[in-house]
């Protein structure tokens, strides 16, 4: 069994790893890259030779850095299946065809406003490349092992988000398992992933390899900035992932508006693809902690905001006000026009709940940057900022190892998806407090099992 990773290593974007065994080649992932623009630029190199090689693609969630790749794939000639979680399945529906909406809108806008070199601008992929890419999907189930080429595969539920899961695959007696991310033990909505159970190969995620996510409680945290920012007559801009992180807030808000803290401040959800998740989350009760009630409580916290109009009419008032909108790094989506709206003024807010990619709008934001620049014009950077850790939905380097020491014996590891500081920390932990030697995965290296 060989190994060659093509993505996710020395970034948290990305994820995509080959995997050649028994004559048959495979993805784990097939991920987009977010942030600093050497990178984002890999998201439209054409690979026909890999499109065409790859029988298969096994996804581990579907966040846009281990999915969003996908319709390029296919627009380059892939015609193979793509496994994952029946949850996956239902929420890749939302993310690929939101993905490709918004690419088509971004690049509409930079025609008609010119603020593009490229003569025209171009989406990435469109709807219809989307819509291409739904049809090869085939939803398995999670611990039932599954055929791709060679190699059985099983899904292995990872926490992290709805539908996450671990990646097993065995050709006879070796094994190899992808974590994926890896979730939390007490996160505020999902499960903790299922005990690790060993491998002879682990290929392990970093993101917080070199972080602690600390004893901040989550309902008090945002308590406090939504006091801070709502009573001096502010409005609090939450950029948020549309799936998981935008259900946690939700939830938490439901949360205070039960218990009075939240008063009569109207919160906003304006985020189609946001509600779209909402509603697959409540339809997969056995996937998070939330009970039936809790699901309806959570959706109607917040009014939902569905049209462009509706978004528009949000910038045009003033008033306390709680506006929850993608993306969560602040990359794309209808937060950027909240931003140029309300991002001057110094009695407002913007909080930041979940993990900044370096080279993105929200790690300049989170950094103190004075303006970053949207639709073409730079925005002046005013308002209060705050950051939340607690709903972080990746296991720091402790809650890492605390998860890999259920192993019956030490795996050969291979460290991806982490910045080169988290990556080499992680490795560190691993060998302090394992007791096990691991290497950080080099891109397009080929590893043999």
């Amino acid at each position: 069994m060989e190994l060659t990773f093509q993505g996710a290593v020395g970034t948290v974007t990305g994820s995509r790893t080959r995997v050649d065994v028994a004559g048959s080649s495979f993805l784990v992932d097939c991920g987009m890259y977010q942030g600093f623009k050497q990178l984002r630029l890999r998201n439209w190199e054409h690979d026909p030779d890999t499109a065409r090689r790859v029988e298969a693609v096994v996804l581990t969630h579907a966040h846009l850095d281990h999915s969003g790749l996908l319709p390029r794939l296919v627009k380059s000639g892939f015609r193979g299946r793509i496994h994952c979680t029946r949850a996956t399945a239902d929420l890749l529906r939302v993310v690929l065809l939101d993905a490709a909406h918004l690419q088509e809108e971004d690049a509409r806008r930079a025609n008609r406003r010119r603020y593009t070199r490229h003569r025209p601008a171009k989406p990435l992929y469109t709807t219809e490349d989307a819509k291409a890419t739904l049809a090869l999907v085939q939803p398995q189930r999670v611990r039932a092992p599954f055929q791709v080429g060679g190699a059985e595969i099983t899904l292995v539920p990872a926490g992290h988000m709805l539908g996450a899961a671990g990646v097993l695959i065995r050709e006879g007696v070796k094994t190899v398992f992808f974590s994926g991310d890896v979730g939390r033990q007490n996160d505020v909505l999902m499960r903790p992933p299922a005990p690790f159970e060993g491998a002879d190969l682990l290929v392990v995620e970093s993101t917080y390899g070199n972080r602690l996510h600390g004893a901040e409680d989550p309902l008090e945290a945002l308590a406090a900035v939504v006091d801070t920012v709502c009573r001096r007559g502010g409005i609090l801009m939450i950029p948020a992932f549309a799936i998981g992180r935008s259900q946690a807030v939700l939830h938490l808000l439901a949360g205070l508006r039960a218990s009075g803290r939240l008063g009569d401040v109207p919160v906003y959800l304006n985020s189609p693809m946001a509600i779209n998740a909402s509603d697959i989350f409540c339809e997969h009760l056995d996937a998070h902690r939330l009970t039936v009630q809790q699901c309806h409580e959570m959706c109607d916290v917040a009014t939902y905001v569905r049209t462009a109009d509706e978004s528009k009419a949000l910038n045009a008032s003033r008033g306390a006000k709680i506006l929850i909108a993608g993306s969560g790094m602040a990359t794309g989506g209808r937060i950027l026009h909240h931003l140029s709206a309300f991002a001057a003024d110094p009695a407002n807010g913007i909080l930041l709940v979940g993990f900044q990619a370096g080279g993105t709008r929200g790690a300049a934001i989170a950094a103190g940057a004075e303006t970053v620049r949207i639709h073409g014009r730079d925005v002046l950077i005013r308002a209060e900022r705050f950051r939340m850790h607690g709903l972080s939905g990746h296991a720091d380097w402790r809650e890492m190892a605390a998860w890999l020491s259920s192993a019956p014996s030490a795996p050969r590891v291979l460290i991806n998806h982490g910045e080169p500081a988290a990556a080499d920390a992680q490795r560190i932990h691993l060998r302090d407090e394992l007791g096990w030697d691991a290497e950080v995965a080099v891109p397009d290296r080929t590893y043999t099992l």
